[in-house]
């Protein structure tokens, strides 16, 4: 890495690492709320481009920054915005242009959630969108404005958009806005901004035209160079395949595609033409491909885009121009249909893969001119290709009908398909049953390679967030103690729990917690053979060490034990019957929670329903037929008199299908795990539609969600997540129904 100012000629040594940097956040001196919204991200450490850019950034300093692709620009520039501008300031303060709509989409989602802890609210603003909804946010003092050059001259010429509060300018790829025609329009907007704005430019190399720009508009820069001069992208390994002239190009891609089985792809093509023609081969011959190119409308680029980050989509055709920038998590390919004219795009194009570190693949298809663009790769940057040789017709059908009876056999392992059986034979005799075939083929593995990504993606999730959880508990210094910390304090802490245990009796009441030190103390417990008084669990058993579910058992494993007569449920019954009874104590009656409080008094019974374990229902039915002991009414009727329990007022009601109460209300949101979210993406899509929006709390279903929010802000919420799209899908929000008992 290199850092220097005009004429001090002052060099540094280069990084370690692209991608991770020797120094934490925590050096940063980061206020809490921009801290807390790169936890929940994710990040522990900054790239080497982010750490590089923050203290002359956050000096006022304005920045020339060139660095290669994949290493966390988008941060290194937002994170210094949202430190910069104050807090519900509530005018236009900070300006980002990006080339393209969807890079302008995606910056704009992530500084939103590294913000989203902090009063500020992001606009995005190109073209072929809803001008009335942009309007909307720029007069309610939108403090962040990103988007494409010519949109934003459209309205700083219609007076919408006032220039004379920035106080941060940032050209993103300005390489590549300067190279699709922008000059122009970045100029005036620039010429329009206040003299003591800060300006910032990103791009990943410096031609003429930025060197004019730097001229004219930076003062006394801080130039920032990562990698020096050589452009290249690391962790990618590179392969070509020679075109064989017997049969056309697409019949080439198809054969690649083959031998290669990528997971996911996106397929550049130069020209608007060739995408069409390579997203209609791909989806004739049985790939699941979408197009991406400037003929599109934006709402159908939106659609798209949205497909390809949730998974749905294998295989993404893209021109040079609407995939400039883009952020796809974990794509393993990038296939060159066609090599560029410009040596340096193939750069940029097979950047989309082995982003911040990660590894990926990049194929092209080379032939006849385009040999010279290979030279030049091998020459000018130092590209090491594999080369490959394309297999023949009948290999790769072999290859291909192979693959899929591998994954239909693995299918039926854990399905139930006899009852099919019939209508098998039936469509064999059909005239159109080959037709039918195929469409359920087809169907069958467009779907089957949906659901595998969706389970990969929610794996992913759960990783994350089990990792943003331990970041978070760790900065906030009041968290469990992990590793080898936690083991050395193990036999310290299951003492004191079962000193606890013992003040409160075997299985009395615990006093209501807040939902983080619940968890927290959840997490704390030991094993659960190590508890006690836990037998006859029965379907509990199947849960991991921290109450995680095992996979379920397949349709085919159940229908076998089905047919070989299981008798796990006598035994279940008889270990259930046999667990200990947990007794209430009079001194237990009342539990007492954190001030402020509010008393609710409440039957025993229905207290019951809440606190106790499904697996005790069938001992309290057992129990209410046997005759009631003297002993009972003598100690005051603890089954019937009814008990005072203490609960936070902004838990009160929020208990699992029931009504919320005074302090607390549920608003429902069809938005659930099935749709790959968690409860950190449904927080982050209320903060996103509805800035300044507190939850109490959410509860996440498979389907659902709810939303624990405070009466008065009832109506707002609803108005503003209903009919709005968060990442592809409708939103459908309303009040709550009080659930039937």
């Amino acid at each position: 890495m290199e850092t220097q100012q005009p004429g001090s000629g002052l060099e540094a040594a280069p990084p370690v690492s692209d991608y991770v940097s020797e120094v934490t956040f925590d050096s940063f001196d980061l206020s809490e709320p921009v801290r807390l919204g790169i936890a929940e991200k994710g990040y522990q450490k900054p790239t080497p481009v982010q750490a590089s850019a923050f203290r002359p950034a956050m000096e006022g300093r304005d920045l020339i920054v060139r660095s290669k692709t994949g290493t966390g620009k988008t941060a290194a520039f937002g994170i210094p915005i949202l430190e910069r501008i104050p807090a519900g300031r509530r005018r236009p303060s900070a300006l980002v242009m990006c080339p393209t709509r969807e890079l302008a989409i995606q910056v704009a989602e992530e500084i939103a959630a590294l913000g989203k802890r902090k009063d500020l609210s992001v606009v995005t603003i190109y073209g072929g969108a809803s001008m009335n909804e942009q309007l909307d946010k720029l007069k309610a003092g939108a403090e962040i404005v990103v988007g494409t050059p010519g949109r934003i001259w459209d309205h700083i010429r219609r007076g919408s958009l006032k220039l004379d509060g920035m106080m941060m300018s940032c050209l993103d790829e300005a390489d590549e806005m300067l190279n699709m025609g922008f000059f122009e329009e970045v100029t005036r907007i620039l010429d329009g901004l206040p003299d003591d704005c800060q300006q910032l430019l990103f791009s990943a190399t410096v031609p003429a035209d930025i060197e004019q720009i730097i001229r004219e508009y930076l003062t006394e820069p801080e130039t920032i160079l990562l990698s020096g001069d050589e452009y290249r992208v690391d962790n990618i390994q590179n392969v070509t395949y020679a075109t064989v002239d017997a049969y056309p190009k697409p019949r080439n891609l198809l054969y690649m595609v083959e031998i290669e089985n990528p997971t996911s792809a996106i397929v550049f093509a130069n020209t608007r033409a060739d995408s069409q023609l390579v997203t209609a081969v791909l989806n004739r011959n049985g790939y699941d491909a979408e197009l991406l190119n400037g003929d599109l409308p934006q709402k159908e680029r939106e659609r798209v885009m949205a497909k390809v980050k949730r998974g749905e989509v294998r295989f993404m055709v893209a021109t040079d121009i609407a995939a400039r920038g883009i952020d796809i998590s974990d794509l393993s390919h990038v296939i060159n249909y066609s090599l560029p004219e410009d040596p340096a795009v193939y750069l940029h194009r097979v950047g989309r893969t082995g982003r911040i570190g990660k590894k990926g693949v990049a194929i092209s298809l080379v032939g006849g001119s385009e040999m010279m663009t290979l030279k030049a790769l091998k020459g000018k940057y130092a590209i090491q290709f594999e080369e490959r040789t394309l297999p023949s017709p009948e290999e790769a059908r072999r290859l291909w009908a192979d693959r899929h009876i591998a994954e239909l056999k693995e299918a039926t392992s854990a399905s139930i398909f006899e009852a099919f059986l019939p209508l098998a034979q039936e469509l064999k005799t059909r005239p159109d049953g080959d037709y039918l075939m195929s469409f359920a083929l087809k169907y069958f593995f467009t779907h089957h390679r949906i659901e595998k990504v969706q389970d990969l993606t929610k794996a992913e999730h759960k990783r994350e967030e089990h990792e943003r959880k331990e970041h978070l508990a760790e900065e906030r210094g009041g968290g469990v103690r992990r590793g080898r910390e936690r083991g050395r304090d193990r036999d310290r802490k299951r003492e004191d729990r079962g000193e606890r245990r013992d003040g409160r009796g075997e299985r009395g009441e615990r006093p209501e917690r807040a939902n983080g030190e619940e968890r927290a103390a959840r997490s704390e417990r030991p094993p659960r053979e190590e508890r006690g008084g836990r037998e006859g669990r029965g379907e509990r058993e199947d849960r991991g060490e921290r109450g995680e579910r095992r996979p379920r058992r397949s349709d085919r494993e159940l229908f076998e034990q089905m047919q070989a007569g299981a008798a796990a449920a006598p035994a279940a019954a008889e270990s259930a019957a046999a667990a200990p009874v947990a007794e209430i104590r009079p001194e237990e009656s009342a539990v007492k929670v954190a001030e402020p409080a509010v008393q609710v008094v409440a039957p025993v019974e229905r207290v019951a329903e809440r606190t106790e374990r499904p697996e005790r229902v069938a001992e309290r039915a057992e129990r209410a037929e046997r005759p009631e002991r003297p002993e009972r009414a003598e100690r005051g009727g603890e089954r019937g008199a009814p008990r005072v329990i203490e609960v936070p007022a902004t838990l009160e009601g929020a208990e699992e299908g029931g009504s919320a109460g005074p302090r607390s209300t549920k608003v429902y949101l069809n938005l659930g795990e099935r749709d790959g979210a968690d409860e950190a993406q449904v927080r982050e899509a209320v903060a996103a539609l509805v800035p300044g929006a507190a939850l109490a709390g959410v509860e996440l279903y498979r389907s659902h969600s709810y939303l624990l929010v405070e009466p008065e802000a009832l109506e707002a919420l609803v108005a503003g997540l209903h009919g709005k799209e968060w990442k592809g899908r409708a939103l459908t929000a309303e009040k709550a129904k009080r659930r039937r008992r």
